[in-house]
């Protein structure tokens, strides 16, 4: 998957380069959110009045890569949400193309597609997104609204991971939905006892403002976790890094939910902590680029 980025993903790793006992400054967030340029603005402010937060970027295309350069992020991974089926063709093209258009560039953008629990024909159109070259699919229960342990779910995880294509769900707390309980670690867990977590990825360290939940139910068992919000929420230091080295530096991908938090600034915190550099490798690149079939 995605080989033809091989060759340049080779020579961006070499020129970072890491000497012994430091990190490598090569870097993959695998969790990002772009809009079209011209809704953006719209729906960024939509979006801050309904979570009553600040985003950090603009939400625009240019204004992700502009992120990246400073930051010295590599490749972005973009994670479409379809809140209604009728969305479907439109998003998951849209994200072939985005895929497609940085093929091979320096500073690479990756697209996830994007899939309704409500669609009439879930088989089909995850057969689609796999035909299109995506790597995976993002689902996201509150905006969805349907429980991640509802059986319209645990199918769509299941026959992803046939195809060999990674589920990122949203895990916990939303912002935008202060009342909604869609994706607990108790439901989480439900999930993972139907079927095998080793192709789905639960964003924000497994669930928002819920990791104490996590350490609980979720630490160590077969599922992906990835760092997103964590910079902006209250998680102290020593239990993220308590987290990160009770479920494993290989089961952990740095993101950052950009435009909602700082690229720049989740590298430095990951950074900061009590991680040894192969750990903090294994997290800000290695695992990522195992996963979507880059071999440096």
């Amino acid at each position: 998957m995605h080989e033809g980025c091989s060759e340049i993903f080779t020579a961006f790793v070499r020129s970072a380069g890491r000497q012994k006992g430091q990190y490598s400054k090569l870097v993959i967030d695998f969790h990002t959110h772009i809009f079209p340029d011209k809704m953006a603005p719209e729906t960024i402010r939509f979006l801050e009045d309904k979570a009553d937060i600040k985003a950090y970027g603009n939400g625009k295309r240019s204004g992700l890569l502009a992120s990246m350069e400073d930051g010295d992020i590599a490749v972005s991974v973009v994670l479409p949400v379809v809140t209604k089926p009728r969305q479907f063709a439109t998003i998951n093209r849209c994200a072939a193309e985005t895929t497609r258009e940085f093929e091979g560039l320096k500073r690479r953008l990756i697209s996830f597609g994007g899939i309704h629990p409500d669609t009439k024909d879930y088989r089909g159109e995850l057969e689609q997104i796999r035909d299109l070259g995506l790597p995976g699919v993002k689902v996201h229960p509150e905006y969805q609204q349907v429980d991640i342990d509802d059986v319209r779910y645990i199918r769509i995880i299941q026959y992803a991971r046939e195809l060999g294509l990674y589920v990122t769900v949203h895990a916990g707390f939303d912002p935008g939905f202060p009342d909604g309980k869609h994706c607990t670690p108790g439901q989480i867990r439900n999930v993972l006892d139907e079927v095998s977590g080793d192709h789905l990825i639960l964003a924000h360290l497994g669930g928002v403002h819920e990791w104490d939940d996590v350490e609980k139910l979720l630490i160590g068992r077969d599922v992906w976790f990835d760092t997103s919000a964590v910079c902006m929420s209250d998680i102290s230091d020593e239990q993220y890094t308590r987290m990160i080295r009770s479920h494993g530096s290989g089961r952990i991908l740095y993101a950052t939910d950009w435009p909602w938090d700082d690229q720049k600034a989740t590298v430095k915190r990951l950074c900061s902590l009590n991680l040894t550099a192969e750990e903090k490798d294994s997290i800000l690149w290695r695992n990522g680029a195992a996963i979507l079939g880059m071999k440096p």
